[in-house]
């Protein structure tokens, strides 16, 4: 077996650093958002409605499908607004709003 690459040597003090994983960027956060939402709501989502940078991290918001009705125009969705930091591990997950499909996100709100 070969024996195992370091990935970081540090000269100074003679020991090896880990290796630091990539900043997120916006495609990335939006992505973990998404299925830290699917994952923590076992419900269905509808898409990623927003991605922002933040000192230290991302906020994504996620529309999720709250209530599936006949007809699915009378379907209720919420949007959650997640946090994650700069190594992608999240730190906090909230609903911010209930509404009926086809009053959107911004109007008519439940």
């Amino acid at each position: 077996m070969p024996p195992r690459r370091k990935d970081r040597f540090d000269e100074d003090t003679g020991e090896e650093e880990p290796r630091r994983r990539r900043p997120l960027n916006a495609a990335s956060a939006g992505r973990l958002g998404l299925r830290y939402i699917a994952d923590l709501t076992s419900k269905d989502t509808e898409g990623i409605t927003l991605v922002e940078p933040l000192e230290d991290g991302w906020v994504v918001d996620v529309e999720v499908v709250e209530d599936r009705r006949i007809p699915s125009s009378s379907d209720m969705l919420s949007t959650y607004e997640v946090q994650v930091d700069d190594d992608g591990d999240l730190l906090s997950y909230r609903r911010t709003r209930t509404y009926r499909r086809g009053t959107g996100a911004f109007g008519g709100g439940v």
